[in-house]
Order: C-alpha cells, then structure tokens, then sequence
C-alpha cells in the first residue's frame, strides 16, 4: 500500500518512488516465476491527475525456472513497464467503470500489489532459455545435446525392416554381417 495523500488531489503533482519489495509468494508461472523471499525492485512515479493517480515506471526481478528445450535450471532478469490509473472514489471514471475493470484509490492509499503482480507474470517469457541457441535434448536418448558430441545420433530402424535387416545385414559399408554373395553378384 502506498500513501497519497502527499499528492493532495492536485492534478501535476508528482512524487517518485524507490523500493524493493520482497515476495512471500511466488510471482510467475510454474515453469518460470520470481521465487518466494526475492525482492521486486520499483521505480515508480506517482502522478496526480484529475480522475485520479496515474503509475508509471517499471518493476523488475529476476526469475527462475526452467529452460523450455533442455531443462536445466535458468535465470531470467524481467522488467516489466507499468502504466496504469488508479481512479478517485468520486471521479467520473470510477463512477461509469465496473468495480474490477479499474485500479481504485482507496482511504487516499493504491495497493500495488495486483498491479506489479500482472505487469511481470505479463513479461515473463513464455518459453524461457538457458542460452539463445540452446539445441535441447536428444530425442533418442534424452541427453542433452549441448553437453554431447558432435554429430551425436543413434541407428534406429523401423521394426518393419527388421527380416531384412537379419537377411542382408545393415547396409552400412562397415557391415560384416552379409550372407555371402550368390551367384551373378
């Protein structure tokens, strides 16, 4: 909860705010969120308008989770532009607007809260990454490819194939498992 009274109705007055907020819960999605106890860092201007106190500035955090391609654990710095209005009981705007479509001044006070809260979670990444050209997992054997050799790959046939593999043997130059050649060959 932040206190307006200093801004006293009086549309152009201004004030500025500094604060790192700490976070008893997490702020995010399951894969990617601001963990519980880490702080929010605010710099915010509070502007008196005439409908009410207009917020602008930015949050930022840093979030941790998980890299959507080769799941190891990642840090994610956010920062979340905020700009919203938060309406006077007695303005036109609270008056013609539903009760949850605005942010609402209320005993002279505007809980930050939801607002912060949206405004990261919004700029969260949706798929997050451990590094920008991360090649994620091996779809065979499940390692993760960053941390195995090059061209790394696993022989899989079809087990359609497999009398023919047992019949003439791999195909590959290398193989040494052919039946011996028939006449004509």
């Amino acid at each position: 909860m932040v206190d307006t009274r200093a801004l006293g109705h009086r549309p152009g007055s201004m004030r500025t705010l500094r604060i790192a907020v700490p976070l008893d819960a997490p702020m995010g999605l399951e894969v990617l969120a601001v963990p519980p106890g880490d702080e929010v860092d605010l710099d915010l201007r509070l502007e008196a308008v005439a409908e009410g106190v207009l917020v602008s500035g930015t949050a930022a955090a840093t979030a941790v989770g998980q890299c959507a391609r080769c799941l190891i654990e990642t840090t994610e710095p956010v920062v979340a532009g905020i700009r919203e209005l938060f309406a006077y009981p007695e303005s036109a705007t609270a008056a013609t607007t539903e009760e949850d479509e605005i942010y609402r001044v209320v005993d002279e006070r505007i809980d930050l809260e939801q607002l912060v809260r949206d405004e990261v979670v919004t700029a969260l990444p949706m798929a997050p990454l451990c590094r920008p050209d991360c090649r994620g997992l091996c779809v065979e054997c499940g390692g993760r490819l960053d941390d195995l050799e090059p061209g790394h790959s696993h022989a899989i046939l079809d087990p359609r194939w497999a009398a023919l593999r047992d019949r003439f043997g791999t195909g590959s130059p290398e193989s040494t498992d052919r039946p011996p050649a028939g006449p004509g060959e």
